[in-house]
């Protein structure tokens, strides 16, 4: 159990703060109210979560999963892939096959797939997967996620329940943020807060990352030493390139731009 804790404790803290429930995802309500219903009425499908990177897609599955299953059940009826890893037919024959044909003993339901980057797979790949949903529909649910739905084979898309994760607003992404800094215990001002979100453009992970990364580096996370840590111009360098090239011939704006990027 200790040995368990520490693990715990050393997780990136984007694994570390992942909802464990549906009600505990920050954004999406009326996808987290569908899937609620779906699992309410026993009438689950074959899921397509699409859009960008850090929006909850993989988080919303894996939540629904931990919903469905027990703790102990959960390594036997969800299998969770990268694509990326293995983009060719390999993966579909091997693992999602073998998986999705075997068959649970002494569990009722389904099993679940995830197949996370789903875009990366070719499209040979993705119409093998198209076969085997057909075949085991009965024993198996899969959840393909991607940032790219054009990326997907049409056919793949029809036999799914889609839905589009959006960007997180700042208001969204805050309460999970100051969340975060409260547990960790992480010294941070409101320009550093402000930062973060700029830089994260409505990704959830990449704040954590980055606010994580700074803390790290810095024990204190204010503006600069976020930009710094993501080797982002600070505030006072834009300030000084306007400067220069109003008031500075090119040559010397060149040179003191030039200085400014290697500094970085």
């Amino acid at each position: 159990m200790v040995l368990l804790d520490e693990q715990r404790v050393n997780l990136p803290w984007v694994e570390k703060y992942r909802p464990s429930k549906l009600d505990e995802l920050v954004s999406h309500e009326d996808i987290i109210k569908t899937i609620n219903r779906f699992i309410k009425e026993d009438q689950f499908p074959h899921l397509l979560f699409y859009g960008p990177p850090g929006t909850g897609k993989t988080s919303t599955i894996l939540a629904c999963a931990r919903q469905l299953y027990t703790p102990a059940q959960f390594s036997s009826m969800v299998l969770e892939l990268n694509a990326s890893d293995d983009r060719g037919i390999g993966i579909v024959r091997g693992q999602i096959l073998t998986f999705a044909s075997t068959r649970t003993i002494f569990k009722s339901g389904f099993k679940i797939i995830i197949l996370d980057e789903a875009d990366a797979m070719t499209m040979d790949a993705q119409n093998a997967l198209r076969r085997i949903i057909e075949k085991y529909t009965e024993n198996i649910r899969f959840c393909i996620i991607c940032n790219y739905m054009s990326k997907i084979i049409p056919a793949l898309q029809s036999r799914c329940t889609r839905f589009r994760f959006g960007p997180l607003s700042p208001e969204q992404i805050m309460p999970r943020l100051e969340y975060v800094v409260e547990k960790e215990g992480v010294k941070i001002t409101e320009d550093g807060k402000k930062a973060l979100l700029t830089l994260a453009n409505g990704d959830m992970r990449k704040v954590l990352n980055v606010l994580q990364s700074t803390w790290l580096a810095y024990k204190y996370v204010n503006e600069d030493n976020v930009y710094t840590c993501v080797g982002h111009p600070l505030r006072k360098d834009i300030e000084n390139i306007f400067k220069w090239l109003l008031n500075s011939d090119f040559e010397t704006t060149y040179k003191r731009i030039l200085q400014c990027c290697t500094s970085l």
